[in-house]
C-alpha cells in the first residue's frame, strides 16, 4: 500500500491532506476521485462547459474535474442538479467510474466467486466484472467484494496504481 501511495503522490495524483499527511484510512470522497482522474488525463480544457451542479462552485478545487468528468462521461450526479462532491464513493462506485473512464471496454472477469454479488448494483455489475477481470479490484476477502463499503484513500491509491500501471 506504500508504495501505491507513493506512486498516486509522486506522479502528482493525490496530494496529502496537510501538514505532510496522507490520511490513507479517510474515506474518498466523490470531488477526490473525479479530481485524481482529471489529473491524470492532463488536466483537459474545461472551457465552454456548462456546469449542471448547484453543489459545484467554481471557486471549489475540484471544479474544472468535475466539468470534465460530466462532460466526458466519467460521472452522472447523484440527481440532474446534484453531484455530492463530499459523499464517500463505494468499491462500486469506483469500479463504475474508472470502467467509463476507459470507455466502456469488455467486460471478461466474474463476480461467481463473491458470496456478496447480489449486493453489486445493477449499474455497477458490468464495471465490477470489468475491473475484476482487469485486477484493478480485488475482494476484500477471498470471497466477499464490499461492493457498498466505502473506499479509503489507501484503497483508491492501490486500486490507482494498478489501473495505471497493469
Amino acid at each position: 500500500c506504500q508504495q501505491d501511495v507513493l506512486f498516486c503522490t509522486a506522479a502528482g495524483l493525490m496530494t496529502g491532506t496537510g501538514n505532510q499527511a496522507f490520511s490513507p484510512d479517510k474515506p474518498m470522497t466523490r470531488a477526490m476521485l473525479v479530481t485524481v482522474l482529471y489529473r491524470a488525463a492532463g488536466e483537459p480544457s474545461v472551457s465552454g462547459i456548462s456546469n449542471p451542479f448547484t453543489d459545484v462552485k467554481q471557486k471549489d478545487y475540484f471544479y474544472n474535474a468535475v466539468l470534465w468528468a460530466y462532460k466526458n462521461k466519467v460521472v452522472t450526479g447523484t440527481s440532474a442538479d446534484k453531484f455530492s462532491p463530499s459523499a464517500n464513493v463505494t468499491r462500486e462506485q469506483i469500479a463504475t467510474i474508472l470502467y467509463r473512464y476507459m470507455g466502456e471496454p469488455t467486460a471478461t472477469g466474474s463476480l461467481s466467486g463473491y458470496s456478496d454479488r447480489a449486493k453489486v448494483s445493477s449499474y455497477a455489475t458490468t464495471a465490477m466484472q470489468w475491473a475484476i477481470g482487469k485486477g484493478y479490484i480485488t475482494g476484500t476477502t477471498k470471497t466477499t467484494l464490499s461492493p457498498d463499503g466505502n473506499a479509503t484513500r489507501a484503497q483508491v491509491a492501490v486500486m490507482l496504481h494498478r489501473f495505471l500501471t497493469f
